[in-house]
C-alpha cells in the first residue's frame, strides 16, 4: 500500500472555500488561537487572495470575493452556531455586535485588506474597544 502524495496539489486544496460555495455550503473562516493570533482582516485577506506568508498563491481557484468572506465571518458563522436570529447581521432585534473599520473591505484593493484596522468594536450596543489615536 503506497502513501498518498503530499505537496502542491493537496496544499492547493486546503480550505477549499470556492468549492464549498459551488456546492451551496455555508462555511466560516477562522483560526486556531493561540497558534495564530486572532485577526479577522488577515483571515479575510487570506481567503480572498490565497497568498501565503511568503507571497505564493495557494489554490488560486479557491479564492472568494470580499463579500463572500465577510459573510463567512459574520452571517454564516452565526448560522453555524445556530445564532442567526441573534447575531451575524445588523437588524432590529439582534444584539448589535459590529466593528468600525478604517477602510471598506468591499471597495479597497483586495491586496490591502490585511492592512485594514479595527477602529472600534461594539457589542450589544456598547463600545468594548476603541483604537487610541496616535
Amino acid at each position: 500500500m503506497s502513501a498518498s502524495p503530499l505537496g502542491p496539489e493537496r496544499a492547493n486544496r486546503i480550505s477549499p472555500t470556492q468549492s464549498a460555495l459551488q456546492r451551496g455550503i455555508k462555511f466560516t473562516i477562522h483560526n486556531d488561537a493561540p497558534v495564530v493570533l486572532p485577526n479577522a482582516m488577515r483571515l479575510l485577506w487570506s481567503a480572498v487572495n490565497r497568498r501565503t506568508r511568503t507571497n505564493k498563491i495557494l489554490g488560486e481557484d479557491q479564492r472568494i470575493t470580499p463579500l463572500e468572506g465577510l459573510k463567512a465571518l459574520t452571517i454564516w458563522a452565526a448560522y453555524q452556531h445556530f445564532e442567526e436570529n441573534l447575531k451575524g447581521s445588523i437588524e432590529s432585534g439582534k444584539l448589535a455586535d459590529f466593528a468600525i473599520l478604517s477602510d471598506n473591505p468591499l471597495t479597497i484593493d483586495p491586496s490591502l485588506i490585511k492592512d485594514i484596522v479595527v477602529l472600534e468594536t461594539i457589542k450589544e450596543g456598547t463600545t468594548i474597544y476603541q483604537k487610541q489615536s496616535t
